[in-house]
């Protein structure tokens, strides 16, 4: 009896020992993120409740997802200095600067401010007469980019944040191992995480025909993602927007139905920005096989068209957030309407309350967001954040046709961006992004018309629909709100 009571004791004695020191490892965390690692608050709250709820789970997820201490360490963009754009941005911002730049169109004049606080803020060059076609099909984006692969010459560079071992995926290869096998050179990057589905042999005959892939961050750092989506065709020819490469991206899954996405195909001075942004993550996920400056990457352009562009980054690899800063500027200039479109509406305070300003002075304010989950916590987080612009008179559409992935907004025909970034924080502060910011009418005109076109296929969501959903409803979104910072 005395055996069993004696070993009774020492279990109890073992699990107060694991309870302490999962105690003091919570409070080791709790100071870390509070006093280390310089979190907005909202995220700083959230890590605090996973931690304190979930002691044992909360701990291994902040080791997996929430530590960042050593960010500026983790991101060195080997060759930067060396791409040959540098000089060009520094004139660009003197001559802005001293209002002496040559703008060739009035879009571009009016919006300097914003051109201005991109080249200071990110180094993203300022390029003019260039042709922009858009994407709103995936179908379509993809028989164009197949034919486009089909025509290089010299080298095919792709960037894609997910990429599916299915039909479209494997079309894809297929054309990438022919143009190997003619001697083109063919890069290929995926994120590890994205498409981590992919098997080692999805990729032999290519990779046995010269092709060279790489994948971006595996094994470590699974919070930082590179979102990027990118072709750039023998220098000439660049793609930037939201499909990644699956078949759900062409309508053929069943669970998502229709997918509306935005795309743009390129040519002119703005493929060298494209090109650029390449090389430099492919530079950093390649061990033995960098890109180097090569004129043949840099072919001299002929004008293309009259659209007015900037390439702009963003990343954990900075402080800034680059491409949510040109969101809000946008926002805060529009005099007549600002039309945004996103699958995941999980704005930080700044752009909620720009978003708020902009329609209660008057600005034709509009969002859409799919109203078909694909990340319950997030899809309920999108609904609170939507519910409350309402309050202040933005207009809410949720799309129906299928699942709206685009990541586009607009204001008063002169200014759009189409790219990689949702309105949330891992967009903004977690992901590798890239958007392109154009300074056009008539382009922004087109992206607005889409706009209009959806909301064909779209409920507008009132303030009474709203105020009457269920109770259950308002609690999901509530626990969902609270975790949203760190979704």
């Amino acid at each position: 009896m005395e055996n069993i009571t004696s070993k009774r004791g020492r279990e109890v004695d073992y699990f107060s020992l694991i309870l302490s020191v999962l105690f003091f490892v919570n409070i080791f965390f709790g100071i870390v993120i509070i006093f280390f690692e310089r979190r907005n608050s909202g995220a700083t709250w959230a890590w605090l409740m996973v931690l304190v709820f979930l002691p044992i789970v909360g701990f291994v997820l902040y080791l997996i997802f929430g530590k960042n201490l050593s960010r500026k360490k983790m991101f060195k963009w080997v060759g930067k200095e060396k791409i040959g754009i540098k000089e060009q941005i520094t004139d660009q911002i003197e001559s802005i600067k001293q209002g002496t730049f040559p703008f060739q169109h009035d879009d571009c004049s009016t919006r300097k401010e914003q051109i201005y606080m991109h080249l200071v803020d990110d180094g993203a060059l300022f390029t003019e007469d260039n042709e922009v076609k858009i994407f709103t099909d995936g179908r379509e984006k993809f028989d164009a980019l197949l034919h486009d692969i089909e025509q290089a010459t010299n080298h095919v560079h792709i960037q894609y944040y997910i990429i599916r071992e299915d039909g479209l995926g494997r079309r894809l290869v297929e054309a990438l191992t022919n143009k190997a096998k003619q001697g083109v050179e063919t890069k290929l990057l995926y994120d590890y995480m994205g498409s981590r589905k992919i098997t080692s042999s999805f990729f032999k005959a290519y990779r046995e025909a010269g092709g060279r892939t790489e994948a971006f961050f595996p094994y470590l750092h699974l919070n930082y993602r590179n979102h990027r989506k990118l072709v750039i065709i023998d220098g000439a020819i660049g793609y930037v927007g939201g499909f990644n490469v699956g078949d759900e991206y062409l309508g053929l899954d069943p669970k998502f139905g229709y997918w509306r996405d935005t795309h743009l195909r390129t040519e002119g001075k703005i493929v060298h920005a494209l090109q650029t942004r390449f090389i430099l993550d492919w530079n950093q996920a390649s061990r033995r096989n960098k890109l180097t400056y090569q004129p043949r990457f840099f072919p001299d352009p002929q004008p293309a068209g009259n659209v007015s562009a900037q390439i702009v980054s963003s990343g954990p690899d900075t402080e800034q957030q680059q491409i949510k800063n040109g969101y809000v500027k946008m926002i805060f200039s529009a005099k007549q309407y600002v039309y945004l479109q996103t699958p995941y509406f999980i704005p930080d305070d700044t752009l909620l309350d720009a978003l708020k300003i902009a329609a209660l002075s008057g600005v034709d304010t509009r969002i859409m967001i799919p109203n078909k989950p694909d990340h319950p916590f997030v899809y309920w987080a999108t609904l609170s954040n939507a519910g409350e612009l309402l309050k202040a008179g933005v207009k809410v559409y949720l799309y129906e046709k299928g699942f709206i992935h685009a990541k586009m907004v607009v204001a008063d025909d002169a200014i759009a961006s189409v790219g990689t970034a949702n309105i949330d924080p891992r967009s903004f502060r977690l992901n590798f992004e890239v958007n392109a910011f154009l300074y056009d009418g008539e382009t922004a005109s087109a992206l607005r018309k889409t706009f209009e076109d959806d909301m064909l296929d779209s409920k507008e969501l009132t303030v009474e629909d709203y105020e009457n959903r269920s109770m259950f409803t308002k609690f999901k979104e509530s626990v969902s709100r609270l975790l949203s910072p760190i979704l």
